[in-house]
């Protein structure tokens, strides 16, 4: 099983790798992955050998808190976050006062022991060789009130190092604590040489007092904590604005009484009130009135969209018009809102594959450095005999070195980059996943809903026999078939208002075709194999219809009856608009794009050429796609597989990274690595280009984590004092070591400004607009609700109508009309239903 653990005290990349340590030697334990950033763990194990408290004992064994987080399901995404961001929120206001008072008491302190050195005005009391001791007591006083306010220090630094975990802490404190115990052994020289007149030791100790590098080490750093902590807030905006889009409330029907009610508590069946300018509180579908939603928060659309009865609609959708009621069907933690935000927060967490670098180095990293401080302290002692000056230089070595930066290189770039996805619609499962399409060499493509629409029409009928009549048995026998192709033949008959016949004993062959009995006879429907398979014949006249079709891009579709084909269906899919600059865009980012599909090879080589494919594999069988896949990565190519339909999730799976478009299957989701919630594929192209985004601010930041500790430490160890006369002061060296960290933070912060190359091209959205126009007919004869009903399904029949709204009381009809469809076609076929069609508004 997994369970997610809550881990408290870690503060670098050190703690992060042993805590990992101390969990991984557990027997029973199978994978552990540690976030630094979001100060949690998350443990695979086998319950049957290992159990949580042992887990948590592991963790608190090495001077960590461990606890597991609560799981019940009772409390929402939301509340879990806030009670976090809460708990957060009161930690960091009790770090800032520490800190302010820290800060007062240092600057007070600097100006007691640095004031006689710029001539600045002091009190007598605490002024020249016979006040000394006066001076350095209070010194001493000041620092240990410091010293005692930032105590986690030394509390989480020993109690680490005793553990043989050391860690950040671990180094502040030592180097904290060395100067706090030498400035006190040289108080005790100041006091001795005051009670025996030796002024030498006297004016000796006071220029070896290290109080205030003491106080001022810890309050550095402590400062530098700060304000990595606040900037690493802004990492979580995007996880802030999602939380923000569910609404606290919303109206619900109970008893035919609007009632307001938390949104907490709505439950799955609950009818929902929406009225203009309100959000979604949970997803539903439409059972009355209509509205214009602004999805942009959740797909990315920027224009509202129309929904109406029988449509579903997504929490945190904002109605920005109309009024309408909707049955809740996914609540609480299954709302889309709800496992957006999940995803979200589990990939900006999750570990990308490039953070193993780190983590290596990490986990001994802090040991590393504490024998590098040591061996700077004894050739310093052997060369100079100066014990100040060797202690001064291993101190600044100890305080320089930052675990910190290493530790933060890959997340809060993983957290950022995985937050601006979602802003663009564009959900990210995993960092690995991340990682891994900015290398993908190659795009496969499925045809059917990824370059198309999957949304076919019937194109071309070819048949001897009476038309209609045919298409009765054709639409009839694919009455039993969820095929987009059959749907098709389905749509045309009942747009000629053919009524369709029962049909028993069918059965599908996937891939192949279909057959069953349609008054009493037994018909067969599918593809030229499989008419063969069935001893069907097809004449040679009939042979080259099917190649016209397929020259001309159609998936032909063949009827047989009684040993002999009856007819032939052409049916065609539209192509996404956006398609052919998308596939153009894949070319020039240097990708090969492929197409799989199950249609014939001369209906893909159509497609294949019209939108310049580099490679097309048709006849797929369904089974098939993912040994076609693992083909091409046994040819050495890296694969992104797009795709949106139950048949694509094996490839999905199989692929490098798989991506589903936002419209397909939750079954085709669940296998994908990222999901694109609007149906473009231009976001596949964004999403690539983001990735090289993050994965080049992690290697920036890699790069300035190790450049920045290869290159201070030595500094601090001395290696250039016999060329240059560089030397660093530990203050100096604990400025340094806070400044690596926000420099990491900060420029990981820059990929909040990345803004998508790829979208539609302004001829597709408007020659979109062109196409589908808002009509309002006025019709006469509509006497009772039967006639409204029947206009409306005389109008939804016609090809490229949709969206049909008819007012009884204004005798009108609304609705949305391609460019295509005919006034004339309009008004004859309202005039066939037995109504009178009046002007168009």
């Amino acid at each position: 099983m997994k369970e997610t653990f809550d881990i408290k005290g870690m503060t670098c990349a050190a703690c992060q790798a042993n805590v990992n340590k101390a969990v991984s030697k557990l027997e029973g334990v199978k994978e552990v992955d540690v976030s630094l950033l979001a100060n949690r763990m998350q443990v695979e194990y086998d319950a049957s050998i290992i159990d949580q408290q042992t887990i948590c004992n592991a963790v608190n064994a090495i001077g960590y808190q461990a606890s597991c987080q609560n799981q019940e399901k009772t409390t929402s995404t939301q509340q879990q976050w806030q009670q976090t961001q809460q708990q957060a929120q009161k930690d960091q206001e009790l770090s800032k006062k520490k800190l302010w008072v820290s800060i007062i008491l240092l600057c007070i302190l600097m100006y007691i022991a640095m004031a006689y050195m710029v001539h600045l005005p002091m009190p007598s009391i605490l002024k020249g060789m016979e006040n000394a001791l006066i001076n350095t007591i209070l010194q001493m006083i000041l620092a240990s009130i410091i010293l005692l306010i930032q105590n986690h220090f030394f509390v989480r630094g020993f109690k680490a190092l005793f553990h043989k975990a050391p860690n950040m802490d671990s180094l502040v404190a030592i180097g904290s604590a060395a100067s706090y115990g030498y400035a006190l052994f040289y108080l005790f020289v100041m006091a001795y040489g005051m009670g025996h007149q030796n002024m030498e030791w006297v004016h000796k100790s006071m220029h070896s007092m290290y109080f205030d590098s003491a106080a001022m080490i810890v309050t550095l750093v402590s400062v530098g904590k700060y304000l990595e902590t606040r900037s690493k807030a802004k990492t979580n905006d995007a996880l802030d604005q999602l939380m923000d889009l569910a609404p606290k409330s919303a109206t619900i029907i109970q008893n035919g009484k609007e009632v307001q009610v938390s949104s907490d508590q709505i439950q799955v069946g609950d009818i929902v009130l929406i009225r203009p300018g309100q959000r979604i509180p949970v997803d539903g579908t439409i059972i009355e009135g209509m509205g214009y939603l602004d999805q942009s928060a959740i797909t990315g659309e920027s224009m509202p969209v129309e929904k109406q009865v029988g449509q579903s609609v997504l929490s945190a959708t904002m109605n920005e018009n109309g009024t309408f009621k909707f049955r809740a069907e996914k609540v609480g933690q299954d709302s889309t809102l709800a496992q957006i935000i999940r995803l979200v927060d589990q990939a900006s967490h999750s570990k990308a594959p490039i953070a193993r670098i780190a983590d290596k180095v990490a986990g001994i990293f802090v040991p590393t450095v504490i024998g590098i401080a040591l061996i700077t302290f004894v050739v310093w002692m052997l060369i100079s005999h100066n014990f100040q000056m060797a202690l001064n230089n291993a101190i600044s070595v100890l305080v320089i070195s930052c675990p910190c930066a290493l530790g933060l290189a890959t997340p809060v770039a993983i957290m950022v980059g995985t937050g601006k996805a979602a802003e663009l619609g564009i959900l990210l499962k995993s960092a690995q996943a991340l990682e891994t399409l900015q290398s993908i060499d190659t795009i496969v493509l499925d045809k059917t809903g990824t370059i198309t629409l999957g949304k076919p029409s019937v194109q071309r009928i070819v048949t001897k026999e009476n038309e209609e009549s045919f298409l009765l048995l054709a639409a009839s026998l694919e009455q039993g078939s969820a095929h987009p192709l059959a749907k098709a033949i389905i749509k045309e008959a009942s747009r000629r208002q053919i009524k369709l016949n029962p049909c028993t004993d069918f059965k599908n062959t996937s891939g192949r075709g279909v057959k069953g009995k349609v008054q009493e006879k037994e018909i067969f429907g599918g593809n030229q194999k499989y008419m063969e398979e069935n001893h069907i014949e097809i004449t040679n006249e009939q042979k080259e219809v099917l190649l016209d079709m397929q020259r001309k891009g159609m998936t032909p579709l063949l009827f047989g009856q009684d040993g002999h084909v009856s007819g032939i269906v052409g049916v065609a899919d539209t192509i996404r608009k956006e398609s052919q600059s998308a596939i153009e865009a894949f070319k020039k980012q240097g990708l090969s794009v492929v197409m799989l599909t199950g249609d014939n090879e001369n209906t893909a080589n159509y497609l294949a050429q019209s939108l310049s494919l580099d490679q097309v594999i048709s006849e797929v069988l369904p089974a098939d796609k993912e040994k076609h896949v693992h083909d091409l990565q046994n040819q050495g190519q890296k694969v992104a597989m797009v795709g949106d339909g139950i048949n694509d999730a094996p490839a999905l799976v199989r692929s490098d990274v798989g991506i589903a478009i936002g419209a397909g299957t939750d079954i085709a989701m669940d296998s994908a690595d990222i999901i694109l919630m609007k149906d473009s594929l231009h976001d596949v192209n964004n999403a690539i280009d983001l990735s090289r985004a993050v994965i080049k601010n992690i290697k920036e930041n890699l790069f300035w984590a190790f450049f920045y500790n290869v290159i201070g430490i030595p500094i601090a160890a001395g290696v250039f004092y016999p060329i240059f006369g560089w030397q660093l002061s530990p203050m100096f060296a604990a400025a340094a070591m806070s400044l690596s960290s926000m420099t990491v933070v900060t420029n990981a912060l820059r990929l909040r400004k990345f803004k998508p190359k790829y979208t539609a091209k302004k001829e597709e959205v408007e020659n979109w607009e062109e196409e589908k126009m808002k009509r309002v007919l006025k019709v006469d004869g509509m006497m009772c609700p039967h006639c409204q009903a029947n206009v409306k399904k005389t109008l939804e029949s016609i090809e490229g109508i949709a969206e049909v709204e008819v007012s009884l009381e204004n005798k009108e009809a609304t609705f949305m009309a391609e460019k295509s469809v005919s006034e004339e076609e309009i008004k004859q076929a309202i005039m066939d239903a037995g109504y009178t069609p009046l002007e168009f508004q």
